[in-house]
């Protein structure tokens, strides 16, 4: 049976295998055509994202996944600024890895090659158009990108601006392709284009990468849920910490390397623990805490942010909020946690809390209700320290630091596709030298093998 993707497939393959043999020149001379397309199409870019905006809040879209759609001149900006960034990286393909002469004389050389075709299915962010578009290009592959149908037209335009900045560097503009329509039935047939097609990178929600990895033929590349943890230690700095929970959680709470569930040691639970709680519900976020946490804080003086707080308040159950399967009793913004509150990824102004009886415990909590993705410690004790990032399973392991700096951007490598939560080929930010595979090349001299 014919795929009907089969002329975009082909059409990559062959724009692959010329953008897999461009110069470093030739490709930063197509990156900087593209910053300047985008540039100058910004007004077009912002017009067809107000359209999908629109469209998505008449459908009810939640706020977090609204936030993550909705372009500004500021968003556009930091977009084309992530392309600079990405034409100023080295490039990662022709890069010798490693070397051994053998004692036959024969020379093995293990040197940096493009994938090939990349197939990426994303959902409602325009970002990742040109972050994935861009990655791919810099590290010599073809694309074949999938937005959802909530971003369709400002994918659109954004696609038809890198394949203009491509020819105007003399590069095929079938580089970057867009499956034809939002049809989720093509989604399928990306996958099962393992003719053309060499990894499959989904980024979005739990549901979409479960249907990659069910119907794939084609290798995948994929991360799961962003439920990260921060710990805070018997050996915290106060002040490190307060400031560090509050970044890890509010500066953007809709993003995957955003904190979910924050980590007491029991020891510190009423003091530095009560401080950081304040200041989350302070800055107006839900804070969902175990019973016996609660009761320590009932018995707390003097916190404003605590006040009236000893007896259940019905009337005061929240509404509009992300919760998991049952939702906590509400104290204002201060609840009682549910079991369904672990290990689950909110994507809101809401932090579930759990108190632990030290490293051991917190990193176990972790590895059970984590998803592998992002998770802090905040101590000063070196071994509390080295025992959480050497005993985490998670992609990234974070000490004294919040977890919003797991990003492509922050790790110097100018964007990322995602953040693999995997253990094979590439874990935490994909970025360019993780679009790279290798070949091993054989020098000899006419050496043959002895029978």
């Amino acid at each position: 049976m014919t795929n009907p993707l089969d002329p975009i497939g082909r059409q990559a393959r062959a724009a692959g295998q010329i953008l897999a043999h461009a110069s470093a020149t030739q490709k930063n001379a197509s990156l900087d055509a593209i910053a300047a397309a985008l540039k100058e199409r910004s007004a077009a870019i912002l017009a067809a994202n107000e359209q999908d905006s629109a469209a998505a809040k008449a459908k009810g879209m939640a706020a977090a996944q609204l936030d993550r759609l909705t372009l500004t001149p500021q968003r556009l900006q930091a977009m084309i600024d992530g392309v600079i960034a990405i034409r100023n990286l080295p490039d990662p393909v022709g890069r010798r890895l490693d070397g051994v002469t053998r004692p036959n004389g024969l020379k093995i050389e293990k040197h940096s090659v493009p994938i090939g075709v990349i197939g990426i299915i994303f959902e409602s962010r325009p970002n990742v158009t040109t972050d994935a578009a861009t990655l791919c290009i810099k590290s010599g592959n073809a694309c074949i990108l999938r937005g959802g149908s909530d971003s369709w037209q400002s994918a659109q335009i954004l696609i038809a601006a890198m394949q203009a900045g491509l020819q105007k560097a003399g590069l095929p503009g079938d580089a970057v392709q867009s499956v034809p329509s939002p049809d989720r039935e093509l989604v399928g047939a990306l996958l099962t284009l393992d003719t053309y097609v060499d990894l499959i990178i989904p980024r979005g929600g739990k549901s979409l990468t479960e249907r990659v990895r069910k119907e794939s033929r084609v290798p995948v590349l994929s991360h799961l849920d962003g439920i990260c943890h921060t710990y805070i230690d018997t050996h915290a700095n106060a002040k490190k910490a307060v400031a560090i929970t509050l970044n890890a959680k509010m500066r953007r709470t809709s993003i995957c390397g955003a904190t979910e569930c924050l980590l007491l040691h029991k020891d510190i639970a009423a003091t530095i623990g009560k401080d950081v709680i304040a200041a989350l519900l302070q800055a107006g976020c839900e804070v969902r805490v175990p019973q016996e946490l609660l009761k320590l804080l009932e018995k707390t003086n003097g916190m404003p942010a605590f006040a009236g707080m000893t007896k259940l308040n019905e009337s005061n159950t929240s509404t509009g909020t992300v919760t998991p399967a049952k939702a906590g009793v509400p104290f204002g913004l201060l609840k009682l946690a549910a079991h369904a509150d672990y290990g689950f990824e909110f994507l809101a102004p809401v932090i579930a809390v759990a108190v632990v009886d030290d490293v051991k415990a917190a990193v176990d909590f972790i590895n059970h209700y984590g998803s592998q993705h992002t998770d802090a410690i905040v101590t000063e004790d070196a071994a509390a320290a080295d025992y959480f990032l050497h005993n985490l399973n998670s992609a990234i392991a974070i000490h004294n630091a919040s977890t919003q700096f797991a990003d492509g951007g922050e790790f110097g490598k100018g964007a990322e596709i995602g953040i693999a939560t995997g253990k094979l080929h590439a874990r935490g930010p994909v970025g360019l030298e993780e679009l790279t595979t290798y070949q091993y090349r054989v020098l000899g001299d006419g050496q043959i093998r002895p029978l």
